[in-house]
């Protein structure tokens, strides 16, 4: 290994990621576009180191392509309507036979075993049934889609079972009627219900489209419902795209808490979305998942985190968990999908109006995406709604980043009072102030 230090620094970053994992469920819908690039068996590997992190995983899977090419060895016409496949009988067997042999290359990817690869020792056991209860999306339009059907039900119950025993879950895009009808359902409606209907704490898409952009080209990484669906309605998305986020709208609304879109073009790109900050797709959420707000002693442990580095290289002054305790109605946090990324702490000097900002951290894997400055002016508000007039900081490392944000140079005899009587003149802190 060419940096092993490197190496437990990424892995130590992770820890929070799987503990708050661990015992979730996800659902992990992907499109048949992806069997055709080849990319499966990397994504059985991927989907089985989840699975041995503690996570409960339902694998729903598309079939578009498939089915296409079953159609045209028939010399069959397949046709579309509002982006979903019309189902006459001829198609609805292609389906049946497109849905079999993905069934049977997911299968046979999950019973991955080399030596020497990620699914040695894996043994995963991924089961499917007749899961999904479906009736037909009858005449829309005044179109007929004959035997496309739309999820019902989900037998939520059993999967559950199977979930807790250890198993994934493996849902095809076919659903059947109490009569004993099958329907071609699309993938997206599936997995749209079987997330809603287990609870899932994740849906993501690993889709064949690329990242989601606005009209300025910028990516579109995270989204409430209603900012998505403020998207949807601006109907300037291509359709692949927007029958996604549509999707994801849908769950979002359902009650799952993070629905995710990710482009699978990226070599584990499931794995980039989920353990890392900003991932590699779009999320979108019920509500902004990113926090800034005053701690609670709760956030005791991700402080510490956050500032025993700098502490140890001197950057900061060393506190005890103890102080922190004490102190943690000083603290403000911002954090994102409940993993604290950053702090702050403002103490008071009432007599004289001042407030001095301390122990400003951001996770080293995050700077330079502006969450420093927007803990900055978040301090900065909350200095002026308790009544000070400015605000100064102590910093033997960071006076440059303090001054392009209106700080000036000052002296100890600039301070309050009390706080010139514990200044540390071994450290020779340099004093900037900035008036509020």
């Amino acid at each position: 290994m060419e940096n092993p230090v490197q190496f437990v620094q990424w892995l130590r970053s992770v820890a929070p990621y799987i503990h708050a994992f661990r015992g979730k469920t996800f659902v992990v819908a992907f499109p048949g576009e992806l069997v055709m690039a080849g990319a499966l068996p990397v994504l059985a590997q991927d989907l089985s180191l989840l699975q041995a992190l503690g996570i409960k995983i339902v694998v729903v899977h598309g079939s578009r392509p498939q089915v296409a090419e079953q159609l045209a060895l028939r010399n069959v016409e397949g046709r579309f309507h509002n982006g979903i496949r019309i189902t006459d009988t001829a198609a609805l067997e292609c389906s049946k036979e497109a849905a079999g042999e993905l069934r049977l290359d997911i299968e046979a990817a999950f019973s991955q075993g080399l030596p020497n690869t990620p699914m040695a020792h894996a043994a995963v056991r991924i089961i499917s049934g007749n899961f999904v209860t479906a009736k037909p999306i009858g005449i829309v339009d005044g179109v007929d889609f004959q035997l496309t059907g739309i999820a019902r039900k989900v037998a939520y119950d059993v999967m559950h079972r199977i979930l807790d025993a250890g198993s994934p879950v493996l849902l095809s895009p076919l659903g059947f009627s109490p009569t004993g009808e099958a329907f071609n359902l699309t993938m997206e409606d599936v997995a749209v219900a079987a997330a809603t209907a287990l609870r899932a704490d994740k849906l993501i898409f690993i889709s064949e489209t690329p990242m989601m952009l606005d009209r300025d080209n910028d990516e579109l990484r995270e989204l409430s419902s209603t900012q998505a669906d403020a998207e949807l309605k601006a109907n300037y998305l291509p359709a692949d795209s927007a029958f996604y986020l549509e999707h994801a709208v849908k769950a979002s609304r359902g009650g799952v808490p993070r629905v995710h879109i990710v482009p699978y073009q990226m070599d584990g790109s499931a794995l980039l979305e989920l353990f890392t900050h900003d991932g590699v797709g779009t999320m979108i959420s019920h509500e902004n998942l990113e926090s800034l707000r005053e701690a609670t002693i709760e956030d005791v442990g991700g402080i510490i985190k956050l500032i025993e580095p700098l502490e140890a290289d001197g950057t900061l002054v060393k506190r005890g968990r103890e102080l922190i305790e004490r102190e943690i109605n000083y603290f403000s946090v911002i954090e994102h999908d409940g993993v604290i990324f950053g702090c702050a702490a403002l103490y008071p000097f009432p007599i004289e109006k001042m407030a001095e900002m301390a122990c400003l951290t951001v996770n080293p894997d995050v700077q330079s995406q502006g969450d420093g400055e927007r803990i900055l002016k978040h301090m900065e508000k909350r200095a002026r709604r308790a009544g000070f007039h400015s605000m100064f900081v102590l910093t033997t490392r960071t006076a440059h980043w303090f001054l392009k944000r209106g700080f000036v140079s000052a002296t100890v005899d600039d301070l309050p009072k009390d706080r010139q009587k514990m200044y540390n003149w071994q450290r020779k802190s340099l004093v900037l102030i900035k008036q509020l």
